[in-house]
């Protein structure tokens, strides 16, 4: 947390001439749950001047560690949404990812957050495992509901290099057909679809920035941020992380780097393509998915009306 703080005021100073203040707050990358209230008051007192008014500031929180004492300890400290790592309600299914929660322990944890005055909860669902099944899925559906949340996340199970399941690869096990169903389940329960994972009454004004291609300071062994054409790497081995903060790795991103992720994020999100970061052939290429409903362009932005199509239509544009 000392490093972490180090950091940040390093990162404050960077950003400085770029921004009048900090639009929004983000704690993740793991399990913030874990580490008091406390510890953060320093980072708090740290950011203060630099916070926006009406400001969202986000807690991701794991339901076995996230309390009633530490929800409330980060209620008072300004954090007004809580996104849990729920994941499933289902006992077996939370066995087979590993996960240190049970099914009580989340559906008690969003309970908790609720009383304690959070008027924006989020949880995350994981679906494509090996047993998932329509029934499975909507009783996680069903139950996610049943709670006072207006915001939910649902991600595919993906295997990635240096966790448990990477030589499970056999656990990931996507099905396009359960996958869109899944997010018309979700959808028929008055949740808007505003990105490919991302639901709710509630739009996350943190997520809108990533997409709307905004700068953003990213703070923390792992983290990433982004200013200009420039981005950010802090080491991700935190004892090197702890031992020098500021050994930070840059990467400079050039004009198509920019164009092409702008693309890309603009396609799987509600945030759109605008027409004038197009070349005439990209945008005769739109208008053709225009023209077949795949596409629909509205004020000079082209918006995409299936986001699971997100990576061919950037594909189709770009090449």
């Amino acid at each position: 947390m000392q490093a972490l703080y180090t950091q940040l005021e390093y990162e404050l100073q960077r950003f400085r001439s770029y921004a009048q203040s900090i639009e929004t707050v983000f704690i993740g990358g793991g399990t913030p749950s874990t580490v008091s209230p406390k510890l953060y008051e320093p980072i708090f007192k740290l950011i203060k001047p630099y916070l926006a008014d009406e400001i969202e500031i986000t807690s991701e929180a794991n339901p076995n560690s996230a309390t009633k004492e530490w929800l409330l300890g980060m209620y008072k400290l300004g954090v007004n949404r809580i996104s849990f790592g729920v994941q499933s309600f289902n006992a077996e299914k939370l066995k087979m990812l590993n996960r240190a929660h049970g099914t009580q322990d989340a559906i008690n944890a969003v309970k908790n957050a609720n009383e304690v005055g959070f008027k924006n909860i989020s949880l995350d669902l994981i679906y494509a495992t090996l047993n998932d099944t329509k029934e499975l899925l909507s009783l996680d559906i069903k139950t996610a509901f049943s709670l006072p949340v207006n915001h939910i996340s649902a991600y595919a199970l993906t295997i990635e290099e240096g966790t448990p399941f990477e030589k499970k690869p056999h656990m990931s096990k996507e099905s396009l057909k359960i996958t869109s169903w899944l997010f018309d389940e979700i959808k028929s329960n008055g949740f808007e679809q505003y990105e490919i994972s991302n639901f709710g009454t509630y739009k996350s004004t943190h997520n809108l920035g990533y997409w709307q291609y905004k700068d953003y300071i990213g703070a923390g062994s792992g983290a990433v941020g982004k200013l200009g054409l420039e981005r950010f790497y802090p080491t991700t081995i935190l004892e090197e992380y702890i031992k020098n903060p500021l050994d930070i790795r840059s990467e400079k991103l050039s004009p198509d780097d920019v164009k092409i992720e702008q693309i890309f994020l603009g396609f799987r999100s509600c945030v759109g393509v605008d027409e004038n970061i197009l070349n005439s052939s990209e945008k005769k290429r739109a208008q053709i998915l225009v023209e077949e409903k795949k596409l629909d362009f509205i004020n000079g932005v082209f918006y995409n009306t299936d986001y699971l199509l997100a990576d061919e239509i950037t594909l189709f544009l770009s090449y």
